[in-house]
């Protein structure tokens, strides 16, 4: 057997990246990993009811925002209050794209990533 457990993101600024975690998709800390030295810091985040983690990667002496390409990538994440996180997120101004039609809209983080919001099919 094997499962998801976690996916990474390399961030510039960990600070701001919490905040925007907790504050758009109410993500939190459920544990950490620091350098012994300090040179860098992992820290994953949870939604409080599955098992995968994001991994929040900070390196102390990166300076240069991280080159995500094309960007043709994502994370997704499926609510059940889809117009609740719509307007929370409109109003944080990280909403990249909306696709109407397929109902669904991709917000952005700090460093640039896509977010894909879709709503549950209750």
């Amino acid at each position: 057997m094997i499962q998801f457990q976690h996916f990474n993101f390399n961030v510039l600024n960990l600070d701001k990246s919490l905040e925007f975690y907790r504050k758009a998709l109410d993500l939190e800390p459920v544990r950490e990993h620091p350098a012994e030295d300090g040179s860098f810091k992992l820290v994953y985040l949870g939604d409080g009811q599955t098992d995968f983690n994001l991994e929040l990667t900070w390196l102390r002496d990166r300076t240069e925002p991280y080159n995500l390409g094309e960007c043709e990538f994502h994370l997704a994440f499926v609510t059940d209050d889809y117009d609740g996180f719509h307007a929370r997120h409109q109003e944080m101004g990280c909403i990249c794209y909306e696709n109407p039609a397929m109902g669904i809209y991709f917000i952005t983080d700090p460093d640039g990533y896509w977010i894909e919001i879709i709503p549950s099919k209750n």
